[in-house]
């Protein structure tokens, strides 16, 4: 059999650090496997002469410098855009590597696994295997909550990061924010939904956000959704600025009404990076449309 079918062979059932011991075994290069939040998983024997091996391993992640530095040098953008595999080789590298993305069984990319041309040199054959390898995961990982739950709270992360500004090197954000784009069209709308505070706790209203925010999700599941402040936030898209994004809540409103819910929304708007502009926008619709 050649690498990729005997990475096929592989069976599932016992772990990612199983496939990647199986994988170095099959492709003689050293393996790690990180989520999209950067953190280590699982490996496969470094090189020693790696940097950025060095530092995964020792810490778990990625020094805010060293994400800046593969970010500036476009590696990170190489990998966001790559369908399923790619190849880097950049002066900066100490070795080419091969990444590679896998999806949870929502179908969102969760996690990177990514090999060191440290010990075989990389040709055709190897590439297949990879690609196989990948697929492994995706297949592995079908089943694991974690990475259901690590989508959900990624995409309100980010959003909040956004709000706050504190994204400030796009090239680094882009993977991330990429994510958001997910599953959404062209152009960009944001709606802050108030839900009516009573004479409660802070902490309880905060529950209370959680909960109907949880419930918009299940009912709307194609938007994106955080609680920032005092609001819960929706994030949606469509193919063009026509889209009916008033008359999509005005056709829910008796469920907003029967539940205390406010909104306001946005105009369309198209780079992520905005968010924080229109969603000033949407809560002063929102405070305009109460004071009416």
């Amino acid at each position: 059999m050649d690498k990729a079918e005997r990475i096929k062979a592989i069976k599932n059932g016992n772990g990612i650090q199983f496939l990647l011991n199986c994988a170095y075994t099959i492709l003689g290069n050293p393996i790690y496997v990180i989520d999209i939040n950067y953190n280590l998983l699982a490996y496969t024997n470094p090189p020693k002469d790696d940097h950025n091996w060095n530092e995964l391993i020792a810490t778990g992640s990625f020094s805010q410098k060293t994400l800046e530095i593969l970010a500036n040098e476009g590696l990170i953008e190489s990998i966001t855009n790559a369908a399923k595999t790619v190849t880097l080789r950049n002066d900066k590298l100490k070795y080419a590597k091969m990444a590679g993305h896998f999806i949870n069984r929502d179908n969102v990319e969760v996690g990177i696994a990514m090999m060191t041309e440290s010990n075989v040199p990389f040709d055709s054959e190897s590439a297949a295997a990879f690609e196989m390898l990948a697929d492994k995961i995706t297949d592995e990982i079908r089943t694991y909550d974690y990475f259901t739950m690590l989508a959900m709270t990624f995409h309100e992360d980010k959003i909040n990061l956004l709000l706050d500004g504190a994204v400030t090197n796009p090239l680094l954000y882009n993977p991330q924010a990429q994510v958001l784009y997910n599953g959404f069209d062209d152009y960009l709308y944001v709606a802050v939904v108030d839900v009516e505070k009573y004479d409660i706790l802070d902490s309880v209203h905060r529950n209370r956000l959680e909960y109907f925010k949880s419930m918009l999700k299940a009912m709307f599941p194609l938007f994106k959704y955080s609680v920032y402040a005092d609001h819960i936030v929706v994030l949606m898209s469509s193919k063009n600025k026509k889209f009916g994004v008033a008359p999509f809540f005005n056709m829910h409103a008796d469920l907003f009404k029967r539940n205390g819910f406010h909104t306001g929304i946005s105009e369309s708007f198209e780079s992520i990076y905005e968010l924080r502009i229109y969603y000033d926008q949407a809560v002063a619709a929102l405070a305009n449309g109460i004071s009416k």
